[in-house]
């Protein structure tokens, strides 16, 4: 317990004095605004924060903007040197699975860990050209290196594998927009339009990987149209890989063939019926220098599945959802979030807190089981200083069934500590900008302090109510040019 406290005393101080180091910094640095996401170019940061932006008489170039052909391409990215310290032992990386931290009477309740990554080092690329004929057409790529990870990864030469986060081609024609390829899902909350640029999406502030507890977000093969009505207001239709996810909560009857759901696995053999369907409209009105943004999106997905292994007809279910959001800026730099998702059957898009989209009874017949989650908190900006608190919830009804022999099955079966009926998540956050400048990059400190807590529905006697984690993250960026 005395490291542990040590831990978060230390991030506690570094925060409470990183303002004054950082004033001083400040005296010799540029005093260019820290951007608002974590966007990997100038242009994506100034997309969100809403600001006009007006060109000077000679504006400095990126020297990673490149000029080739009738092309124009923008290489772009950041380094990130990553601390986190967690109170638990939860096995997890730099993104934290909200649904399975462990109980305080576990061993891995009873010993904490530390770790220091890169893996959150971000490369990308933009290429924009015109079209004969009219139009636009712009590709855009993102990596990481949080993929698979090696035997032995933190033993000697740290081998992080590279992994594509985003990678899509988009296609613009006057008020009429079509995208495809891998981008975040539009289920994802926006900052600005429908725009799929990771500067106009709002994913939080936070350093874990996972971002904040309740956001729904994924990022999907999936094929986009778009329409502006005017400069205020753009609907938006997705068609995107879905996917019949159960998580780990859920008990299966005996006879039914597993393989048919997504259980948290890397298994690709999963029978999705039809594509996830998403409509979304948002309304960007702004006055001066402050941006006001109102999103709000509809889910429809399909199930289907073989209730024993020498079926030939199989069982059917549809799941639905509802969306709001809003990044509201009563004042400039000030700006007030909010995010409230509302399922029967959509589940899975409450990213990485292991709900499920639906349960087999017995017979084998499919039931959806019901969600929701939101997300609420200020964004403050103070020149260079960045300050962030988020509170979230997710909640999820039981939907227990019985089996042919007479067993409870289904999601929330009594002593199951998978089945989590609430998870919460406050948060708080800094980023301090220590300089930006176009031609040499910028350079940011950030830190992020998160308590999450999961009360699962029952737990086994002598098994506390809820399993708590305290977390602390310290990250460097270097942003490039």
């Amino acid at each position: 317990m005395t490291f542990r406290r040590m831990q978060l005393w230390s991030a506690a101080a570094i925060m409470a004095l990183l303002p004054s180091w950082a004033s001083a910094a400040a005296d010799g640095a540029s005093t260019a605004a820290a951007t608002p996401t974590a966007a990997a170019t100038p242009a994506a940061a100034a997309a969100s924060s809403g600001e006009e932006q007006k060109p000077d008489a000679n504006p400095p170039t990126s020297p990673l903007a490149i000029h080739v052909g009738d092309a124009d391409l923008l290489i772009g990215g950041f380094m990130d040197a990553t601390m986190i310290a967690r109170d638990v032992f939860t096995g997890n990386g730099l993104g934290t699975s909200f649904g399975g931290n462990p109980f305080s009477n576990s061993p891995n309740g009873n010993i904490n860990e530390t770790r220091f990554s890169t893996q959150n080092s971000r490369l990308t690329l933009q290429a924009t050209s015109k079209v004969p004929g009219g139009g636009s057409v712009k590709g855009y790529l993102e990596a990481d290196f949080l993929g698979n990870a090696p035997n032995g990864l933190n033993v000697t030469s740290n081998s992080n594998t590279l992994r594509m986060r985003l990678y899509w081609v988009q296609f613009t024609s006057g008020k009429f927009e079509f995208l495809g390829g891998q981008s975040w899902s539009m289920m994802t909350p926006n900052r600005n339009g429908l725009s799929p640029m990771p500067g106009d999406i709002f994913y939080s502030q936070d350093v874990d990987t996972n971002y904040q507890m309740g956001l729904t977000w994924g990022r999907t093969t999936q094929f986009r149209f778009i329409a502006h009505a005017s400069d205020a207001v753009t609907a938006g239709l997705s068609l995107e890989n879905p996917e019949q996810y159960i998580g780990s909560g859920v008990t299966l009857p005996s006879a039914f063939p597993a393989f048919q759901l997504d259980a948290g696995g890397v298994a690709t053999n999963v029978p999705n019926p039809y594509p996830d369907i998403i409509g979304k409209v948002a309304f960007d009105p702004k006055t001066g220098k402050t941006h006001q943004h109102i999103d709000a999106a509809f889910l429809v997905r399909g199930y289907k599945a073989l209730p024993t292994a020498t079926s030939t007809s199989a069982n059917t279910a549809t799941g639905t959802g509802e969306e709001i959001n809003a990044v509201l800026e009563p004042v400039h730099n000030f700006r007030i979030v909010a995010n409230y998702f509302n399922s029967d059957g959509g589940g899975r898009y409450i990213a990485n807190t292991n709900t499920p989209d639906l349960v087999v009874a017995g017979d084998g017949s499919l039931s959806t089981v019901k969600s929701h989650s939101f997300i609420v908190g200020p964004e403050v900006q103070a020149k260079n200083t960045l300050l962030y608190f988020y509170y979230s919830e997710t909640h999820a009804d039981s939907n227990v069934v019985i089996d042919t022999n007479g067993k409870a099955i289904g999601f929330g079966v009594p002593g199951s500590t998978a089945s989590n009926a609430k998870i919460t998540e406050p948060t708080v956050g800094l980023t301090q900008t220590f300089f930006r400048d176009p031609k040499i990059g910028g350079m940011q400190m950030m830190i992020q302090y998160s308590r999450l807590e999961r009360t699962p529905f029952s737990v086994p006697a002598g098994t506390p109510s809820s399993a708590k984690l305290n977390m602390v993250y310290v990250n460097v960026r270097y942003l490039l040019p």
